[in-house]
Parts: C-alpha cells; structure tokens; sequence
C-alpha cells in the first residue's frame, strides 16, 4: 500500500511519482486512469499538466494546501498502476519520506467535487458512483498483460450551418450538428521492465471503432482503407500493434506505433480539448511502421531513434525508408522541459521529393496549478509534382494555458497560427476514393487561426466531459481549383465558429 501524509509532503515528491507513472511504458497508463500514446517522452505531460486530472490533480490539491497543516488525503492510485509502474514508485517513495493513502473514496465517494457531494448537487451523487471498469482475467494477471479501453462520443454546432455538414478542415469533431462516436477504444498491454539492468518482452495491441479511423487513415497508403470502406463514415482502425524488448535501459520497439511529433495525441484521453489542432491534423506524421529505440542518457536526457516505412505508410510504396527521432529535456525540479522531434525522408511514390519535418515542444509550469506550452512545427518538401517541381513550406506555432481549478474543473485555451505557404498540407480528410471527409484539394496557400476555450469536468476516474468553443479564421488565396474555394461554410467564407462538447468514458 502507499500512502502519504500530505502535510509533509512537496509537490515535487507527488510529481515524480506523477511522472513515473506516465514514462514507465510506452503507450502507459496516465494519472487520468487512461492512456499516452507511445514514445510520449517528447510529449510527457509536465508534473501538474492539468490533463493529468484525476490522481494528478488530487496530489495537487493536497500538496498545494499542505502548508496549511499536517492532515490526510485519500488517493487511490493502486488500481491505475501495472504491477511494475506501482514497484517503481513504492521503491522511489520508500525513500522520499513519502507515501500514499490508498482509498478510493477521495476521487469517487463523497469528496469527488474537492469539499463534498453538496457542491455538485445531481452531479456529485453521479460522481459518487463506482462506475464499470474492465475486469482483468487470472491468466492476463500472471502474464503480466493489461487490458482496458474508452468510449468517446461528441456533438459539434457550426454557426455557419453548413450544407454539406462538414466543419472544414477542423478534426476530429468535423461534422455539424451531428452525434459522433469517435472512438471506442480496447487495448492490452504487457509493458516491459528490466529495472534498468536485464531483459524483457512486451508488446502492445489497441484497435479501435469510430469516425477517427478516417484520421488514423489520412494521406493513404495505410491499412484502413482495406478494412473500411472509403465512403464509409465509420470504420476500424488497428492503431497499434507492436513488440517491445527491453535491454537494460534500452528498449526498442517493432511493429506500427505512434509518431512522436508533436504535443497531442490521438487517443482523447491525453489530449484537453475536443477538437485537434491544425498542426497535430495536417503536420505532423501520426502512425508508421517500423522500429523505435528510446534510451535514458542521464535522468534528464532521453533520445529515440528509429526508421519507418513512410509518413501513414503500413506498406512500402518506394522502397525508401524514413528516418525518425528526437531528444527530450527535462529540469531538475520538473518544471520545465524541452522536446525536438525530427521525421526526413520520402513519402512520394516516385521517391523523388526529399521531405523533412520538425516540432519543438516546451513546457513551463507556471505555478502549481497553471502549465504554459509552447510547440513550434516546421516542414519543407523538394521537388512537389504539384508545384511543377518546385518547394513547398509549412509552419506554426501552438500556445496553450492549462488551468486547475480544483479535483473535478480544469480550464484551458489554445492559440493557433498554421501556415500552408504553398497549399500542399490542409487538404482534408477526402482522401480515398469517394472518401467520406471535407475536400481541400489541391489546397490552400495562406494562414490559418484557430482560439479554442475550453473546461474539462472530471467527476471521478471513469468520466471526462469537455465543452468547448472554437473560433477559426482564413487569411489566404481561394483554392479556386478545388470545389471549395474557401475552407469554411462549403466554401462560401473565411471564418466559422463552432461549439462542441464530448464525453470520454474510460474502462
């Protein structure tokens, strides 16, 4: 069991048992109870990432008011935890003069909302529930494998109604006034642990249903397309599946997995708000296939390194394969970190255009309850045979303040200025034949602002509720060789507004 006396505890003793939890597998559990994508060291979220909610923000309540006197928090975090995640931070603990009350009561029973049922009314009696979670069978238990998932369903309202019900170039949530399940997500899991001295083997299995598989599938040449039909809204996505070895403090990772561009992810559970960024839609390579290392230079310093067969590539298509890799930053008192994450080679079926893109992430934590994030991303491409030869350019820069305002409401905005200097990148999700996506072919050379507003409620460990607002706007040329010449309301204007609220239910 571990438990802890809050009064005497630092925020920063309730952080690193935060962060080991989050790196102590690719693609591991978080302190939300849910999930990070793979290699997420260049995307870890910082020690109190307000995405981070629920035992991350339950230690930042009691480690932020511990100078009020020595009192008890009940945090349950045993359940959430593989068996070697929990040895990890018993053993880091037992040296800290630390521990950890191990009580569900504190983040599911009367003290959901931070002071009491009574605070939340109707909403505190359902926090108050013990909700559903997946059962984990004996011969899973012996072998170490862990299994689990999500749902995520949303509703989106544009203010330009458009006729076609699609919301431009904004993903995931890209249908108007119309119910979308996203994902509904399984996974299983056997994390490797060597201890930093030994062998292991694990891998990683997670497949998914939703209208995210059109995401999973942009710029072709993957999977989907031949599990789903491409006029189909909803369809299957085999994410990931992956072994990992780990050798000492080396592991190394075979099979299709994440890239580790970027700051948010692809499961919901990692990411604050509803819809995604310009920069994480269009920019950024989401999955490859191919092998990953990762190794820790120092407590600080950690590299990856690794070669796929192409950007969203399952398959080769040019028998060239691309480089990936990147090296993270982390402070000694955690409370900043910087990430740079490179991805070069060629994508084109004729290997002829040399294409490189870079995002840089950092990471500031302001107070105890306040994260700044900074993401820079950068992409040139040689020879584009659209261009008739010549380069094409993209660029932007994501801000994002995250708040928390206590265990249950966390409030967040982001800032966005994407650039598509010779319109090659936004061009949608219309990308298969007779996709079922908004069409932005052959593209759009200008600048693209997005300010979202979001809060996320998390009543206990099992639900996240996220409403939030988005105001997009276009200052570019017309894509007048495309069938909409602006990207907003079928092509008739250069800004929308759009209001969306999800609901995340993880098991």
């Amino acid at each position: 069991m571990l438990t802890t006396r809050m009064g005497l505890v630092r925020p920063s003793a309730i952080a690193l048992c935060i962060v080991l939890w989050f790196s102590n597998a690719g693609f591991a559990d978080d302190t939300r109870g849910n999930l990070a994508w793979a290699n997420d060291e260049l995307r870890q979220p910082l020690v109190f990432q307000t995405t981070a909610h629920r035992a991350g923000d339950v230690a930042l309540n009691a480690a932020s008011s511990s100078n009020a006197g020595v009192h008890d928090v009940e945090i349950d975090i045993e359940p959430l935890l593989t068996s070697s995640e929990f040895s990890a931070a018993s053993e880091w603990l037992a040296g800290s003069n630390t521990d950890l009350i191990n009580n569900s009561s504190y983040l599911t029973g009367d003290d959901a909302c931070g002071e009491g049922c009574d605070c939340c009314g109707i909403l505190g009696r359902f926090a108050a529930r013990d909700l559903w979670k997946m059962p984990q069978p004996c011969l899973f238990q012996k072998l170490g494998i862990k299994t689990g998932g999500w749902v995520e369903a949303g509703l989106t309202l544009n203010s330009e109604h458009p006729a076609d019900k699609y919301n431009g170039p904004v993903l995931a949530n890209d249908r108007d006034r119309e119910p979308q399940l996203n994902e509904l997500w399984l996974y299983f899991e056997r994390a490797i642990d060597t201890g930093g001295c030994g062998f292991d083997i694990g891998g990683r299995v997670d497949i998914f249903y939703g209208t995210d598989w059109r995401v999973a599938q942009y710029h072709g040449f993957g999977l989907e397309d031949r599990i789903n039909r491409g006029t189909s809204l909803y369809g299957f996505s085999p994410a990931q599946f992956y072994m990992e070895v780990g050798v000492n403090k080396l592991s190394l990772k075979m099979g299709r997995m994440t890239g580790i561009l970027g700051y948010e992810i692809i499961p919901p559970v990692g990411n604050f708000f509803y819809s995604r960024s310009y920069a994480f839609s269009y920019a950024e390579p989401l999955l490859i296939t191919g092998m990953m290392a990762k190794y820790p230079l120092s407590d600080r310093v950690t590299v990856l390194a690794g070669f796929h067969q192409g950007i969203h590539r399952f398959e080769d298509n040019n028998n060239v394969m691309n480089f990936q890799g990147g090296i993270t930053w982390t402070s000694c008192d955690g409370r900043d970190s910087l990430a740079y994450a490179v991805d070069t080679g060629r994508n084109d079926a004729a290997a002829v255009e040399d294409e490189y893109v870079h995002s840089i992430v950092y990471k500031h934590q302001v107070s105890d309850r306040l994260l700044y994030v900074l993401q820079n991303d950068l992409g040139h491409r040689n020879n584009v045979a659209g261009l008739g030869g010549a380069d094409a350019e993209w660029y932007g820069i994501n801000q994002y303040l995250l708040y928390t305002i206590n265990p249950c409401w966390s409030a967040g905005i982001r800032a966005e200025w994407f650039r598509d200097d010779d319109g090659v990148i936004v061009l949608g999700l219309d990308n298969l034949p007779q996709g079922r996506g908004w069409t932005g072919a052959p593209g759009y050379a200008g600048n693209f602002y997005e300010v979202t507003l979001g809060l996320n409620w998390t009543p206990n460990s099992s639900v996240t509720i996220r409403p939030e607002a988005r105001w997009d706007w276009y200052d570019g040329l017309a894509n007048a060789a495309g069938p909409y010449p602006l990207p907003y309301d079928d092509g008739t204007s250069r800004h929308q507004f759009t209001f969306a609220v999800d609901l995340i239910y993880t098991f």
